[in-house]
């Protein structure tokens, strides 16, 4: 059995219709499955976001101890500082923690607006990265959602959102990667790998992203199908129905394999899915697992 049939057993098995690109970043040799169809990357977005902020600290574009003022008013849901009664002040560079350890989306959201949604999609631009589409930060996301079932707010929505039919929820422009922010899981895999080689800016801004990537909490996804003594340093995007991460899974003895995986299960109201996390693993490893055992 190929690499590529594993992986689609693993995906089967789990119920998931899934996108995988996996990339020896020293070796560049890969495997892929529908590495290069249109998918949503949702929160993975940071990523890139990240980066923009990463090089323009390392410009003297802005200073990363900047401090910001987060209120009533910014927060959108989710983790982070969404869970905060009171306004928080914080620094740029604290933002950027947020937005990668717990995927914030208020801190990303403020985040972007420092930075620029233009220069964001300048980058992309400039790495290479033809087919990543960046429609805005957490916000435009949300509000779309908003619009597209006719919710004046998040409670309106909380109230309205699980009692549309699957058809319709699919049918929310958050779902479509041409009316939203999506890429590839193959060039997901280059802008790691463009971070891991520092080819995506300035030395110490590629690593700087590559530290908060290594902080992020959730270790459920592609970390969960590697050994401990493997660093894995990743970014999750999670939507109703979609499950999705791009890491990186760095061995002790050498050996770096940026990997990005997409998945769509059809159980729309079930956000936390262990079984989808660990497929993600399973099939990451396999992946990874055959790029380390070389051709043949």
């Amino acid at each position: 059995m190929s690499t590529e049939e594993r992986i689609a057993e693993i995906f089967a098995a789990a119920g998931l219709d899934g996108h995988l690109h996996a990339l020896d970043i020293t070796g560049g040799r890969e495997v892929g499955i529908r590495a290069d169809e249109q998918v949503v990357i949702a929160s993975i977005f940071k990523v890139l976001l990240v980066l923009e902020f990463a090089r323009q600290a390392a410009a003297g574009q802005l200073d990363p101890a900047e401090r910001v003022l987060v209120t009533a008013g910014d927060r959108l849901g989710g983790w982070g500082t969404a869970g905060c009664a009171d306004d928080v002040e914080m620094s740029l560079r604290d933002l950027a923690h947020f937005a990668m350890s717990v995927s914030d989306n208020t801190a990303a959201d403020l985040l972007m607006r420092r930075v620029g949604l233009d220069t964001v999609q300048m980058l992309a631009a400039e790495l290479g990265l033809g087919r990543t589409r960046v429609i805005g930060g957490p916000r435009q996301v949300l509000e779309s959602m908003l619009a597209d079932v006719g919710a004046r707010d998040d409670a309106e929505f909380a109230r309205i959102f699980p009692t549309l039919p699957a058809e319709r929820v699919w049918a929310l422009r958050v779902f479509d990667p041409g009316h939203t922010t999506s890429s590839t899981a193959r060039e997901m895999t280059r802008l790691l790998g463009l971070i891991w080689r520092d080819e995506a800016g300035p030395p110490q801004a590629c690593a700087a992203v590559r530290d908060y990537m290594a902080r992020q909490i959730s270790w459920t996804r592609i970390a969960s199908g590697f050994p401990p003594e493997v660093r894995v340093a990743a970014k999750t995007g999670t939507l109703p129905g979609l499950h999705m991460e791009a890491g990186v899974a760095e061995y002790p003895r050498g050996g770096r394999y940026a990997v990005a995986v997409f998945a769509r299960t059809e159980q729309l109201h079930a956000t936390r899915r262990i079984d989808v996390d660990l497929a993600i693993g399973q099939a990451a490893r396999v992946a990874v697992d055959a790029l380390r055992a070389g051709p043949g």
